[in-house]
Formats: C-alpha cells, structure tokens, sequence
C-alpha cells in the first residue's frame, strides 16, 4: 500500500487480479475500490470520503513483467513498434493556457479529477458542469489549463473556459470564412439585441436587423436569426453580428437586374421605405430611390406626410439617374399635367375665384386655387379704404377667401388677385358726400406729431393739420387739445378722390378772430399778461383770448441779463406795450422797457435778433413802429 503527499488526493490500492471480476457483476462489494479524501482548503482531512468503483476497463492495457523480461528486451529493436509509439505519444508538451484532452478518474461533491498525462492529476470545480451532465469515470473531455500548480500544488483545469475556447475558434472560422449561421436574440439593449452563439454573448445593431427601419424590436425576441460576423475584438473577446447583409447580398443580384433595365420617363411601383423632412425614399426592389419634396406635388408640401404613408405602394415617375453613383431620382407630380398649360381658359381674367391662403407676407397672401396655382393679394388690393401695412392684419394661415383675378401673367406663372374689387369703391362720389365747407362729425383714431386723422365713416379717413386745429394757440402737438377715440366735429377744407385725401379743419368751426384781435391790440397800445415760460433771449406772455405776447429782450451782456431775470417768475403778471401783431405767427410783440437795453432799446436789430433766434413759429423778421422808435430816441437824448 502506498501513499502520496499531504497536499494531492490519497489512492489507496489493493493487490487484485483484474480478470476476477466480470464488467457486468452486480456485486460491487467485490470491485476494487478507489478512496479520495477530501481535504478543506487548509489541508485538513474531512470525514466525507467518497468511494468510487474503478471500472475494470481501466487495467485492459496493463500487463506485469519481472527483472528478467527487462533484462531480456535490452535490445532496442525488439521494442514492438505499437508500444513504442504509445510511449513517445504519452509525452506531451504541457503549458498553461491551453486546451487539451483528458479522461476522468476520479470525483467528489466539490470536484472532478483529470488525467491529462502530467505528472499530476488536474481538478475541476464541479459547477462548471451542468447538474444533468456530470461526466462519468473513463470519459475523455477537453479541459483547459489554467496553472500547472497552484498554492496546494494542485494542477488547475477548467471545463468552461475549454468550452469557450473552442467556440471562440469556431467564431473565427465564421468570420474568416463569412459563413452564416443561425442564432438565437436573447436580449435587448440600448442600440440593438444580443444573441447567443454557441453559447457565447454577440451584438447584433439595430441598424443591422434589416435594410428596412425597424418599428419593434421586441418583435424579434426568442427567435433564431441568420447572421453573419462582421467585426471581431480578439482583446475583447467582442462580436458584432449582422443579418442586413445577408438580405443586401440576396438583393444584389435583383439591384443588378433593375440596374440594367432602368430608364428615365419609365413608370414604376415602389414601397415608401423612410419619410424625412426633404423627400421620401422609396424601395425599388434592391436599390433606393429618392422622391424629392418638390417632386411630390405641383402645390406647396409643408412635409412629404402629407402625401404618402410609410410601407404605402405608389407609383412614380423614374426623371433621372446617375449611373456611376447608382443614384435614382423619383417623381410623382410629373404623372399629372401641369396645371399651368391651361390656367388662362381655367381663371380667365374678372373671373371669381376661391382659395386657400398658404403664404402671407407684409407685401400681399398667396392663395393657392389648385395644386400647383396660386395667387397673390397685394396689400394695396384688400381694401379700398383701409391702409394696410401687412397681411397679417386681416388674413391668417389656411383661411378661404374670395377674389376677382386681376391680371394673369403665364410665363412668370403669376396671377394678380383683388378682393376690395368684390365690393364698391367708396370714393366713386366722396366729392358728392363731402363738400368742402361743410361740417361733419368723426372719432379720432390716430394722432401724430404733424395732425390728426379722423374717421369720418367706415374706410373713409380725414387729416387735421396741426396749423388748422386753432386760430390763436401756438399748438407744440396736437394732444395738447384733442385725445385718441374722442368724438369732434369738423370742416371739409379739401377733397381729392385721386389721391385719396380728405383734408379737415378744427378751428375753421369759427370764424377767424385775428381781423377783429388786430383791432383790439393795435400798435402802442398797453396791454397786461401773464408770465409762461421765461427763455434767454425772451419772456413768452399770455394774453387774453389765449394768445400768447413776446417781450424780446435788448442787447444786453448775459450778465446783465440774468440780474434782470431774477426779478420775474413764471406766473408773474407784467405790462408793456404793443409793438406788432403778427396773425400768420400767432404772436403780439410786446415791447417792456425794464428789459431792453437803454442804449440800444428802439433798436429793429435787437427785436430782429431775438425774433430771428427763437424756435417758435412767430420768430421772424418784424417792423418797430415809428411812435416807439421817436419815444426811445428822445429818452435816450434826455438821459
């Protein structure tokens, strides 16, 4: 009896003679047994020990010799030949990380014992092998080796990574060889599906399903797919499968026979395979063709959705192709004529027609009255009254609409539309309605810093200048005396039905009070005012009757001037004397000896400097009175 270290499994034998016990005894108390110990991971011995029957077959090959047949096979020619090369095949070259065969002669609940004709025997851990195919004793299987010893001495084989070696190898025979193979979709991921080959884990992209998108990849679950390997990561261990280009190359041959037989002007059916924003690609059968967006209708496409559904079957229109890009252009409107072969005899001109607006701009609407014909609106052709700046203002997207064609002009395909043209023109007899003279009543609907429009009926607007909105007022702007939505009555001052205009008055209401203020303010006279605005070269006064005086100033250093300026206030009242009036600018000249110069005082110069200097609309050049100049000549004589 005899015993091997501690640290590998212990076989005890018993002297037998083999050919005392046939292969099908059912007694196996008289079997020759095998003992393997179980040891802990520390060494230690455990009580379970598991006892196999050794398979008879084990000793066929075995035979006994003494000292005296070695002595008498000393020559080496007498080694028969078959044992010799069953001696020199029991030497092998063993590495690790290598797959190699063994045969099984031992196991235990944890492991499986190996010969693979090392000096040791190899362990495998017994999960590596699936409950319902635990091999038996005797039985050859490929194992792998990871170590040849590892800290128990023990020689490391793995049945899996065995497995997977040689599926691996497989897999590259695969792609070397471009064979396709089927597989079973296990899973899907982000960007595709995995598929199990062989037991190994591979990607299969989205993209590569099919030439044709795909709506649900949950479709394609627990189902076997042929595939073929395109890319392999050997560091990795990544493979990357395909199914697309089993179906591209079936459709090869069908892309060569169209290829040969296609013709620009022929008429085809084909599968709408993808929608995009510019056109629609069409499935000719093995080859692709473009349906452009502006290929699909002789009208405005928003979206080729509008046209066609996805998987629809229609028929197109082959217009162009280009052989060396094997490129296809499609066409669908051009299965229809043109819709602008007969659009005189169509909408012949003064003709009522009805549409859709589709474009609007601040020029004018489109309005398309078939596919492939539109019309423009131009703003100026909406209404007859109303000004209109933009379309916008009175037409929307989609909206149907009314007009009279205009003018048609056939080779710039454009078509002139006018809607005011459905109703009457207020402005045939304006002239008739507004007499220039007369008083009408009106609602302001605009004021601007030069006057103010009122509408005097529907459409029908007027202009108030600001000059024509008082006799007597100095009017800076016209919401100083009227505001927006106010109701007032006016003149009718000017008509013009060319232009359009209506021209309106305020103050000429009431007669003209200036002949009668000339009157009252005569020359020399002396008058009193209030103070409303004080400016360098001037005080602005008002009078009674809301008109307002100027006192200029002399030619005075500005020293001067300010001492005498910061004696008055606005609000103050002061008396002078009237110099001039001046109706055209709605002024009094009021001369007011305390503020001109006593040299130069009875100066025209300084009265026209002053005048000439102001920004008011009564700055201009006056006459002095002779009274006033004698007067200051004669004071000056005096002092």
């Amino acid at each position: 009896m005899s015993k091997e270290n501690k640290n590998e499994l212990t076989i005890e034998e018993e002297e037998v003679n083999i050919s005392d016990f046939s292969n099908d005894s059912n007694n196996l108390e008289d079997l020759p047994l095998v003992a393997v110990d179980n040891k802990n991971d520390k060494g230690d011995s455990t009580s379970d020990i598991q006892i196999d029957y050794l398979n008879p077959k084990l000793f066929e090959d075995i035979r006994t010799v003494d000292i005296k047949d070695l002595l008498s096979n000393t020559d080496e020619s007498s080694v028969k030949d078959e044992v010799k090369d069953q001696y020199l095949g029991s030497i092998s070259d063993i590495s690790e990380n290598q797959v190699l065969s063994g045969r099984v002669i031992g196991m235990n609940e944890k492991v499986i014992l190996i010969d693979i004709g090392f000096k040791s025997e190899g362990l495998i851990d017994r999960s590596e092998f699936p409950e319902d195919a635990i091999p038996q004793i005797g039985d050859q299987i490929d194992v792998y080796l990871e170590y040849l010893e590892d800290r128990n001495g023990n020689l490391v084989l793995s049945k899996e990574k065995a497995d997977f070696m040689r599926n691996w190898k497989e897999i590259r025979e695969y792609y070397d060889t471009g064979e396709i193979f089927s597989c079973k979709i296990i899973k899907r991921i982000k960007g595709g599906m995995i598929v199990d080959i062989n037991g190994l884990p591979g990607f299969l992209p989205g993209s590569q399903i099919d030439v044709r998108p795909i709506k649900d990849f949950d479709n394609f679950l627990d189902k076997d797919i042929e595939v073929r390997v395109v890319k392999l990561n050997e560091a990795r261990k990544n493979i990357v499968v395909s199914h697309k280009v089993i179906i591209e190359d079936s459709l090869q041959e069908k892309r060569e026979e169209f290829l040969s037989k296609i013709k620009v002007g022929q008429i085809i059916e084909g599968r709408v395979k993808n929608i995009t924003d510019f056109g629609v690609f069409i499935d000719l059968g093995g080859i692709d063709g473009l349906l452009h967006i502006t290929d699909l209708s002789w009208g405005r496409v928003n979206h080729p959705s509008e046209i066609v559904e996805l998987d629809e079957t229609i028929s197109i229109k082959i217009i162009d192709y280009d052989e060396s890009k094997q490129r296809v252009s499609l066409g669908l409107k051009q299965l229809m004529p043109h819709p602008w072969e007969n659009v005189e005899d169509t909408y012949p001109i003064g003709s009522k027609v009805k549409g859709k607006i589709v474009s609007l701009t601040n020029y004018g609407a489109f309005v398309e009255l078939e596919a492939g014909v539109e019309g423009l609106i131009h703003v100026s052709e909406m209404s007859w009254t109303r000004h209109i700046k933009n379309a916008s203002e009175i037409y929307s997207i989609a909206e149907e609409v009314n007009a009279e064609v205009l003018s048609i002009d056939k080779d710039d395909r454009k078509i002139s539309l006018g809607v005011k043209q459905l109703g009457p023109d207020p402005w045939d007899n304006i002239q008739e309605r507004y007499i220039i003279g007369t008083l009408h009543k009106g609602k302001i609907i605009n004021i601007t810093q030069f006057g103010v429009f009122v509408e005097l009926e529907d459409g029908i607007e007027g202009l108030i200048h600001v000059s024509d909105l008082s006799w007597t007022k100095i009017i800076r702007h016209p919401k100083e005396m009227v505001q927006k939505d106010e109701d007032i009555e006016v003149s009718i001052i000017e008509v013009s039905r060319e232009k359009r205009k209506i021209s309106l008055g305020l103050k000429q209401i009431s007669e003209d009070p200036w002949p009668d203020l000339i009157k009252k303010y005569e020359t020399g006279k002396e008058v009193t005012g209030e103070i409303i605005k004080i400016l360098d070269k001037g005080i602005i006064l008002q009078l009674d009757g809301d008109i307002e005086g100027i006192v200029p100033f002399g030619a005075r250093s500005s020293k001067g001037r300010k001492e005498k300026l910061s004696k008055y206030n606005s609000g103050d009242k002061i008396t002078g004397l009237v110099m001039e009036v001046k109706p055209d600018d709605k002024k009094i000249v009021v001369y007011i000896e305390d503020l001109s110069d006593q040299k130069n005082s009875s100066s025209k110069g300084d009265v026209e400097e002053y005048l000439s200097g102001q920004d008011e609309p009564a700055a201009q050049k006056i006459e002095i009175p002779d009274e006033l100049t004698e007067k200051s000549s004669k004071e000056e004589s005096a002092e």
